[in-house]
């Protein structure tokens, strides 16, 4: 049940169809569904504390571009041995519009708009501590995320814009730098 040109959806239906199935994840209604949708995310968060973000999505990107292309060809070969004419196995889904109308970019703007005016409020009072208690919630979440981050390597704080603390691999990358910086220095006569 996806939304296409050919069989329009409207916006509030197709959110509940959302909110429903992540219902239905979440309470865990069909195992099989939730297990695999949860332990996909499991490994994925564990790949992040190995790997960066940069790595990890590549190998699914490559992971998804293998599965499509021998899907591809096993269907060509299909096609070539039982000599039928059935066509290209994606055509359905490269035929849906996925291009975004002006309405529907101002309509997301504007939602964009709100959200990041009503986080703005949100920090403000909770950084400048208008309700102690709930300054206090806040800090004890950071406090945890600190332990989230250490589990990612440095290379993903650094492509997620987090500024790591200074370790002495970060030692050693200044001093990488600087040496560059030397060499670069002396080849171009500064």
């Amino acid at each position: 049940m996806t939304p296409s040109r050919h069989s329009p959806i409207s916006a509030s239906r197709w959110q509940s169809w959302v909110r429903k199935l992540a219902v239905d994840l979440l309470y865990w209604r069909n195992v099989k569904q939730s297990g695999g949708v949860f332990s996909s995310v499991l490994l994925l968060l564990f790949s992040l504390t190995q790997f960066s973000v940069v790595s990890v999505g590549a190998y699914l990107a490559l992971a998804a571009l293998s599965a499509t292309i021998s899907f591809r060809i096993y269907k060509s070969v299909l096609q070539a041995v039982q000599k039928t004419d059935e066509g290209h196995p994606f055509k359905s889904f490269l035929e849906v519009e996925i291009a975004l109308s002006q309405d529907q970019i101002g309509k997301y703007a504007d939602k964009i708009m709100l959200y990041s005016n009503t986080c703005m409020k949100e920090l403000r009072r909770l950084f400048l501590v208008q309700d102690l208690v709930d300054s206090l919630k806040f800090a004890v979440l950071m406090w945890l995320l600190t332990y989230v981050g250490a589990l990612f390597n440095g290379l993903t704080l650094l492509i997620l814009g987090e500024a790591p603390s200074r370790t002495p691999c970060c030692a050693q990358i200044d001093q990488y730098v600087g040496l560059i910086r030397t060499q670069v220095n002396s080849v171009v006569g500064k």
